[in-house]
């Protein structure tokens, strides 16, 4: 498992464990293991919000076919959008969860280098978004509550893409996810990358991840378009406030979901588990609303975003 610069010390006392134990030497694991412990909380209690950028970027990070196959009980793959072709790195399953008859649509980034370029390294094309939008009206027909999985760097900027719509797709997401008549949940799992998230983020429930981030551009682009200098994306991270904690202080989130101490990737099942039962709480609680009631809600949760102060 990759390990970060900020948790060389913590790999450190694990391997020194490990070592104890080899040796027989209990007396050193007991000590050792309180100074493990001790060092997780210190370390992980006061993340920079570029280490939490790391993290979300983490490359042992669960993607969305890792969290659908771990949450799902049945579930059925549909492909393509009707027009072009099937876009891969939006991923599209028909199921259940927990008995809960549902649809989950997902941005899947790939693991490995093959996998990588066939689900275009998590950045859709049109196509994607035009399939995403093809199954979530589908559930809207058979009213079947939607979980989106949000982790994408952004929407694919080729110029395929563009020719095919790429803004307009984004858009025409926006618009019909804003009035559709099913309960919607949508979840940030590792990074939330301008309209590239946005297309699969509007949501009756729109939550995050711990450790995962959510922002206008990537931290990198920021630094390159403000500096000319790629090397202050830390400076650009701390200024966008793109972690979970800081959007949820703006308003910009419902709610935070909890993952494992050190991170996603220390724990699929664990993450998978927090998940189905956020989702699973926030449909009780939306199913409860007419449809009216519903759109209603969500009409006033987006004309309430954002703030201003009047100044002399």
């Amino acid at each position: 498992m990759a390990v970060l610069d900020f948790e060389k010390k913590i790999e450190e006392l694990k391997q020194q464990i490990d070592v104890a134990k080899i040796k027989g030497d209990t007396h050193a694991v007991s000590t050792l293991e309180k100074e493990l412990k001790s060092e997780i909380e210190k370390t992980f209690k006061n993340l920079t919000p570029y280490q939490k950028l790391q993290l979300a970027r983490h490359p042992d990070r669960p993607h969305a076919i890792d969290i659908i196959e771990r949450i799902m009980d049945e579930k059925y793959e549909l492909h393509g959008d009707r027009e072009f072709r099937d876009d891969e790195s939006i991923v599209c399953f028909i199921g259940t969860i927990d008995g809960e008859k549902c649809v989950v649509i997902g941005e899947e980034k790939g693991r490995n280098t093959k996998d990588k370029l066939k689900r275009n390294f998590g950045m859709p094309h049109p196509e994607g978004y035009r399939k995403a939008l093809r199954v979530a009206k589908l559930a809207e027909k058979f009213d079947l509550p939607i979980l989106f999985l949000v982790d994408t760097p952004g929407a694919f900027p080729g110029i395929g893409a563009e020719e095919r719509g790429q803004s307009e797709a984004i858009a025409r997401n926006l618009f019909e996810l804003s009035k559709i008549k099913t309960p919607t949940v949508s979840i940030v799992i590792g990074e939330g990358g301008s309209g590239g998230a946005l297309a699969i983020g509007v949501a009756d429930k729109f939550a995050m991840l711990k450790y995962s981030v959510f922002s206008v551009i990537s931290p990198e682009g920021c630094a390159a378009i403000l500096w000319g200098d790629n090397s202050k994306a830390e400076v650009a991270t701390k200024a966008l406030k793109i972690s979970a904690e800081e959007l949820k202080k703006l308003g910009l989130i419902d709610d935070i979901i909890e993952e494992p101490i050190e991170g996603a990737h220390r724990d699929y099942d664990k993450t998978a588990e927090n998940i189905k039962k956020y989702f699973l709480s926030q449909i009780d609680e939306l199913k409860n609303l007419s449809k009216e009631e519903l759109l209603q809600k969500r009409f006033e949760k987006y004309l309430n975003y954002g703030s201003f102060k009047e100044t002399k």
